[in-house]
Parts: C-alpha cells; sequence; structure tokens
C-alpha cells in the first residue's frame, strides 16, 4: 500500500491522533508517497475532458495538497494558476516540487471554507479533498467556489461511484469511516476524514442550490459497474453567464486554516 519512501506505521498513527491540518503537515514531506495522493491517471483523464471546455484564462486548485493538481491547471491555463490548502506544510512541499512550464503559479495558505479571493477564475479544480468537509458544511463549501468564480467559470472534480453493498469495498470503507467516529468521539482534535459521506445525489442537489448547473462526465478509463453506471465520473459544475449579484464577494484578508 505504501511505498518504501513513505510513512512508517509509527508516523501515520501520530497523524492520524493530530488535528486535520497538523496531521497534513507532518505528512507532507512523503505524502506523495502514500496511495491518498490522486494518481495520475486519474489526473490525466480529468485533463482530457477539460480541455475542449478551454482554454481557460485563470485557474484554482482548491485544497491542493502537494500541487499534482496544479499541474493539470498549468496545462489548462493561459493566464495565472493558484493553488490554495490550509496546511503550511503541503504548501512548502508544492513550492518545491511543482515546477510547470506554462504560466505563473501562487500559492495562498487558506480555508476552503473562507476563500480570500475575488470572482477572478475561470476554473477551480480539487482532488481528493471533500472527506474532510462535513455534509453540513457542502451549502457554505459550494457558496465560496461560487463566489471566487467569474460569470461562466467552471468548478470539476472527479467523483468514485461507491462500492457496492457488501462487496469488499464496502466493508473496508464502513469500516473505515466507522474507526474514525469513534476516534472523534474519543479524542480531540477531531480528524475528519470520511469517504462515504460525499455522496453523488447531495453534491447535485447543493451545487444546484449554490447556482451551479452540474453536467457528468463518465471517465471510461476506470471502466463500469455491473449496472452500467461510470466507477468514475467528472463533476463539472458552471456558474450563470450574467454578472454577479450585487452583494457579490469582494476581495477578504486571510482567514483561518481549514479542511483540506
Amino acid at each position: 500500500m505504501f511505498s518504501p519512501e513513505g510513512p512508517s506505521v509509527r508516523e501515520l498513527a501520530v497523524q492520524a491522533l493530530s488535528s486535520v491540518e497538523r496531521g497534513y503537515d507532518l505528512l507532507a514531506p512523503k505524502f506523495d508517497h502514500t496511495p491518498f495522493r490522486t494518481p495520475d491517471p486519474v489526473l490525466a483523464a480529468v485533463e482530457s475532458v477539460l480541455r475542449p471546455m478551454g482554454p481557460f484564462g485563470t485557474g484554482l486548485d482548491l485544497c491542493c495538497g502537494t500541487g499534482a493538481g496544479t499541474g493539470v491547471l498549468s496545462r489548462l491555463c493561459r493566464e495565472h494558476v493558484t493553488g490554495t490548502d490550509f496546511s503550511a506544510g503541503m504548501l512548502d512541499v508544492a513550492r518545491e516540487r511543482v515546477r510547470p512550464d506554462g504560466p505563473p503559479v501562487s500559492w495562498v495558505r487558506a480555508d476552503a471554507r473562507a476563500l480570500p479571493f475575488a470572482p477572478a477564475f475561470d476554473l477551480v479544480v480539487s482532488f481528493g479533498a471533500f472527506g474532510h468537509f462535513l455534509p453540513r458544511e457542502l451549502p457554505g463549501l459550494f457558496a465560496q467556489v461560487r463566489s471566487v468564480l467569474r460569470p461562466g467559470g467552471r468548478f470539476a472534480f472527479p467523483l468514485v461511484a461507491p462500492p457496492r453493498p457488501g462487496t469488499r469495498g464496502y466493508w473496508a470503507l464502513l469500516g473505515f469511516d466507522t474507526v474514525m467516529r469513534v476516534r472523534n468521539a474519543l479524542w480531540r482534535p477531531p480528524f475528519v476524514m470520511y469517504y462515504r459521506a460525499f455522496r453523488l445525489g447531495d453534491v447535485r442537489r447543493e451545487l444546484d442550490r449554490a447556482g451551479f448547473r452540474v453536467e457528468l462526465y463518465a471517465l471510461p478509463e476506470f471502466g463500469r459497474r455491473h449496472d452500467g453506471s461510470p466507477r468514475v465520473r467528472l463533476v463539472v459544475a458552471r456558474t450563470p453567464d450574467g454578472p454577479a449579484a450585487p452583494d457579490g464577494p469582494v476581495s477578504r484578508g486571510r482567514r483561518r486554516a481549514g479542511p483540506r
């Protein structure tokens, strides 16, 4: 599961008993050697779907971690790319490792629930971060994303279909989420990471409520389930083409760091 360069069991245990922010600060130097990093085939598949929708001017990698998705944006955007994350340690690694050949890249430490940006982006992407948000936080999170997009801008992220009940994958995810809930009931600070909480039906409903127009794209590279549905979809949520509302967002100061 982990390469020899990845974290030890002890290091993972220390991370799991820390806050989310502190845990990722500790994990950052070895994060790219864990299965938590978004695999390159997923990044390539997302890029192939988004490319015909461009070109884009500016892009934001939301909860960027060590910058895997930032590299995708640097190939899709012409003007500027920003990576934002709540973990200073992850951003430090991203600054060292991401060397895009495209537009300039900026790194900003920020809370995804209180983004310090004006509506300046044409494309926002996010990879593998939504398990760190509780279902009740989705309305605010999606409202924040919409607030930083220009009219007609897009918010895109891959979403893996849940395993069928009774399968090994189903029990593995259920077991992980159960362990995390017990851990958070007994230990402080909490570590929010639930693999089963981010569901397509809830996601579509909250994106609609936030004013997005939602489209789904199958990523055929990852096959289909027994019922014929895609194993992995790309969710693309687009803002209306008209001007922002009069009470729309303005540039904000830096806020407290939050979940990745």
